[in-house]
């Protein structure tokens, strides 16, 4: 049995971190004991006076494991690094670092999976691409790529170039983010492709919508706004959006989770006819995760319905955006998983336990 995984992915945002959460759990069940480690992270938090990829924070806190930067985060390449490197390469060593945290990691567990960054180039202008690294490691790879079939197996084959041109094997191949009418038929396609590179095809994923659901602080930051009600339930998720338009005139299906943006002069129609679905469907006001108040920026807005709002503990949060603007930043976001959305590890482990062939992969 393999004792080490590398987990790459195509780009960006494909799942590489759900898809790594839930084999690091399905090891683990199989009596292993099993650490991770983010070799070469680029996104960082500060505890103290030590920097860690946030995504080692992540595992360290949603797997239960301690918090060795040395260990789990040992190459950080923050702003500036890459043009000080590129002036000067003998002032690093991140192959050191890596190697030796590698051992210590090695031989204190049964497995260590590695989570690469990015996309395979990513991490080049240092010398230590995800192929780069995999190879220094001598681990083997799981690639995670985005559901469909021409332009998944497009992207397959560019990027397990970088991994060919390195001579790192790959263990298979998991398709994540499926529309889950299509997963046989991305199935088979995708599983006749990899067949003919000798590479498994180890499972496919149905797209989460759960996943990418984002909480009101993700919506708050993403709009630069300000919590001007119940900054303690900024943790509510939000699944359905709606804005003050749509429920002025009653055309809203889906109340769970739902976020809703108005400006301050639309607000009071769209909560008078909110209150008025909710009694009619018989549900609490507890379903709506938050509002978003419009074009007011400067001062707090004077809301209607504070009664309704304070009830139920709703938080509201006002950006300078226009309705229209919001709806498109929130639109755009990119959701991972964090710290704040428990659920959303949950989901991961029960989604690799479900589609993926571990006794394939190991």
């Amino acid at each position: 049995m393999i004792d080490r995984l590398y987990i790459a992915a195509t780009s960006q945002h494909v799942g590489k971190t759900t898809c790594t959460l839930g084999l690091m759990a399905a090891i683990r069940a199989r009596g292993k004991k099993v650490s991770y480690c983010k070799p070469v992270g680029q996104e960082f938090v500060e505890l103290g006076e030590l920097r860690v990829d946030k995504d080692a924070l992540l595992f360290a806190r949603g797997m239960d494991f301690e918090l060795r930067a040395e260990l789990h985060s040992p190459v950080i390449i923050g702003r500036g690094v890459t043009a000080k490197y590129l002036d000067d390469p003998t002032g690093f060593d991140f192959t050191t670092s890596i190697t030796k945290a590698s051992r210590k990691l090695q031989a204190e567990n049964d497995f260590v999976i590695y989570e690469g960054t990015g996309h395979p180039g990513v991490g080049s202008v240092c010398d230590m691409s995800n192929a780069q690294v995999a190879q220094l490691l001598d681990a083997p790879v799981v690639m995670v790529v985005e559901g469909g079939i021409g332009n998944t197996i497009d992207k397959l084959n560019m990027n397990l170039a970088m991994f060919r041109e390195r001579r790192v094997p790959v263990r298979g191949v998991i398709v994540n983010k499926t529309i889950p009418k299509k997963l046989e038929k991305v199935r088979r396609y995708v599983d006749i492709y990899l067949q003919k590179l000798g590479i498994p095809l180890l499972g496919v994923l149905p797209y989460e919508k759960s996943l990418s659901s984002p909480i009101m602080a993700t919506i708050r930051r993403a709009l630069k706004g300000k919590t001007i009600y119940h900054r303690d339930r900024l943790d509510n998720q939000v699944e359905n959006i709606a804005s003050g338009s749509l429920l002025a005139q009653a055309e809203v299906e889906n109340l769970k989770n739902l976020l809703i943006i108005a400006s301050n002069r639309r607000l009071e129609e769209a909560l008078t006819v909110l209150q008025e679905i909710l009694k009619e469907r018989e549900l609490p006001g507890s379903t709506i995760a938050g509002i978003v108040v419009t074009g007011a920026d400067s001062q707090n807005p004077d809301l209607p319905h504070l009664d309704f709002i304070n009830e139920f503990q709703i938080p509201v949060v006002s950006c300078a955006l226009d309705t229209y603007g919001a709806a498109v930043r929130i639109n755009q976001m990119e959701v991972k998983i964090n710290l704040k959305t428990p659920w959303k590890i949950r989901r991961a482990v029960e989604l690799i336990e479900e589609n993926v062939d571990m006794d394939l992969l190991l």
